[in-house]
């Protein structure tokens, strides 16, 4: 029996622009709340999909940030279209990082966006294509 969703929501990402970059991942945060999810839950989602979300911004040229929540696990899907992931074994590695100079500028592209997802999500899975883009999904059940 397919599990029945209590609540989906989607946040489109510009490519580019700092500007708004994590407030998808803010406002998933406080719908997490709102729908009384455990604190320390909703900080790792938040977590997770800011760095999802922090991805599209550096490297793709659009995407959007989904997460579907149920009684038994929170999904978060990061879709992009943009260049893919050459390597994503190499991606994975703490430090790793292909942001370009003015992205480092700012204070972003340290590297950590990968590995901090899955820290903190219980699955992660990741799906590109080069010159087409690439989803990032990830799942968190009810551990604190």
């Amino acid at each position: 029996m397919a599990e029945q969703a209590v609540l989906e929501v989607a946040y489109q990402i510009v490519g580019g622009d700092f500007s708004q970059a994590g407030d998808g991942a803010s406002r998933l945060k406080r719908v997490l709340q709102q729908i009384g999810l455990a604190p320390a839950l909703a900080r790792r989602i938040a977590v997770a999909a800011y760095e999802a979300e922090l991805n599209v911004v550096i490297h793709a040229y659009s995407g959007v940030l989904k997460a579907k929540v149920s009684p038994v696990k929170v999904e978060v899907w990061a879709e992009d279209q943009g260049p893919g992931i050459p390597d994503v074994e190499l991606a994975m590695q703490e430090g790793y990082s292909t942001a370009p100079d003015h992205v480092r500028a700012l204070g972003f592209g340290a590297g950590m966006g990968l590995p901090n997802m899955r820290r903190n999500a219980d699955g992660l899975e990741i799906k590109t294509v080069l010159g087409e883009g690439t989803v990032v999904y990830m799942y968190f059940t009810n551990r604190a």
